[in-house]
């Protein structure tokens, strides 16, 4: 088999990436000089989440008006079309922008423009989650939580994101019951090989009820969690890639041994501007560290269409095209 082939004509979904994480350096320096901004360049040399952030926030400072959120999610928009995503789930960080001045409304409509055209020109269906920025007070949460209620048709969920240390799900929890009375989905980061981890993935899902996880790998330290995701069906949005910078491996093993077993794991890119590595990247890489097959290269993404927060219809007729997909590869 072709690997590399077999991935990129996959039909995909991803559900997890950042689109602050796909402000490619070409793209931060147009931006830059477009709004005379003064905004330095990542140099790379993450060697865990803390100083991945000390570069990431830095850069959005060139994010200043609706054009530039546009731009920005239409780059990544473009680069999933080439790959043959058909569906998106977008995080957003509107917290590192209104801080620094830049109106929720500027950001979200930006955003929106580029899903509403690259339905239409590209064939990529993608909705946005917004993330709380874990780092912030709960209060600064629930008032953005506000501001996004009259945008409730264009955010799908909402999700919490940033520094793990010190900030356990707890801590959000009446933002997190609010916002599902508001009538959104909920996920939630449990990053990889942080303090606490396991009991940060335990309260996500038995005390804040999230209906996903991201990241969340160390669960293979908690049997009792691992059954309660797989009785649940509830997935695990995993970045190897990004593993592989922030921690000492992309933990591929343990991300196949979760899929093996029969949780529903789904793989993505994270920030992939700086990890060097989209979607398909991130597919051939597990492949590769852990000997995955075509058949369990086909279930990741069926577990991504299954576990995504797509509308019924959508979603049938998007695991229609892989199942179509795979049946023909099987007589290839």
């Amino acid at each position: 088999m072709d690997l590399e082939r077999f991935v990129a004509d996959m039909p995909k979904a991803e559900l997890h990436v950042h689109l602050e994480g796909t402000l490619e350096r070409d793209l931060l320096i147009r931006l830059a000089e477009r709004n005379g901004v003064d905004v330095p360049l990542p140099e790379g040399g993450f060697t865990d989440l803390t100083s991945f952030l000390a570069q990431y926030y830095p850069a959005m400072r060139a994010l200043v008006t609706e054009q530039d959120f546009f731009d920005l999610a239409w780059g990544y928009l473009e680069r999933a079309a080439a790959q043959r995503v058909r569906h998106a789930e977008l995080f957003f960080d509107p917290q590192a922008h209104t801080g620094r001045g830049v109106p929720f409304p500027t950001v979200v409509a930006g955003y929106r423009r580029a899903i509403v055209r690259a339905e239409r020109e590209l064939g990529v269906h993608a909705d946005l989650i917004l993330c709380f920025l874990r780092d912030l007070s709960a209060e600064h949460a629930m008032s953005t939580l506000m501001e996004a209620l009259p945008y409730r048709d264009w955010i799908v969920g909402v999700g919490l994101d940033s520094d793990e240390r010190d900030n356990p799900p707890q801590k959000f929890a009446a933002v997190f019951a609010r916002a599902r009375a508001e009538g959104f989905l909920l996920t939630m980061h449990c990053d990889i090989d942080q303090p606490g981890s396991i009991e940060n993935i335990r309260t996500a899902l038995t005390e804040i009820e999230v209906d996903r996880v991201d990241h969340g790998t160390n669960v293979v330290e908690a049997p009792d969690l691992v059954d309660l995701l797989r009785e649940r069906g509830i997935g695990l949005t995993c970045c190897p890639i990004s593993n592989g910078f922030v921690t000492d491996d992309m933990k591929a093993t343990e991300i196949a041994s979760l899929l093996r077993s029969g949780v529903r794991v789904t793989v993505a890119s994270d920030d992939p501007a700086y990890f060097g590595g989209y979607v398909a990247e991130n597919l051939v890489a597990l492949t590769r560290a852990a000997g995955l097959t075509p058949d369990e290269l086909v279930q990741l993404q069926r577990n991504a269409f299954a576990v995504s927060w797509l509308a019924p219809f959508r979603r049938d007729a998007f695991l229609a095209e892989l199942e179509a997909y795979a049946a023909a590869a099987a007589d290839a």
